[in-house]
Parts: C-alpha cells; structure tokens; sequence
C-alpha cells in the first residue's frame, strides 16, 4: 500500500482507469469461483494492454496558471 496525496496530478487517470474497468469487467458479472474473477481480470488486463492503452500526453508546460 502506498499513500497518495488527493492532489497527485495521476490520481484521476487511476480512478479513470478504475472506471472503465468497472464498467467493463465488475458491473453485472457473476463468478462462482475466486480462480473465475481472478482469470477474467488477467485476460482483460492483458487485452487492455495490448489494445487500449495508450501513452498520455501531458499539456501543461509547467508554467503558472493566469489569474
């Protein structure tokens, strides 16, 4: 476990994340075993990988904001 300050600036790429998976793979689906979920994760995390992930391209210059 590792403590991450509500403002780290890739905390809501993770809930973002999170979310699709949610969606994808937790709403709505039924296991009857530990070994299912587990195995389902694994496939989904390996199409993610290999499909849908992306680098993320940051914008900000590191610049202050205007007021």
């Amino acid at each position: 476990m590792y403590f991450t300050p509500t403002y780290a600036s890739w905390l809501n790429q993770v809930e973002i994340w999170f979310h699709i998976f949610t969606r994808d793979v937790i709403r709505g689906g039924v296991w009857h075993a530990k070994r299912e979920l587990v195995s389902q994760i694994m496939r989904y995390r390996r199409m993610y990988s290999k499909e849908r992930a992306h680098p993320f391209m940051w914008t900000y210059t590191g610049k202050p904001l205007a007021a």
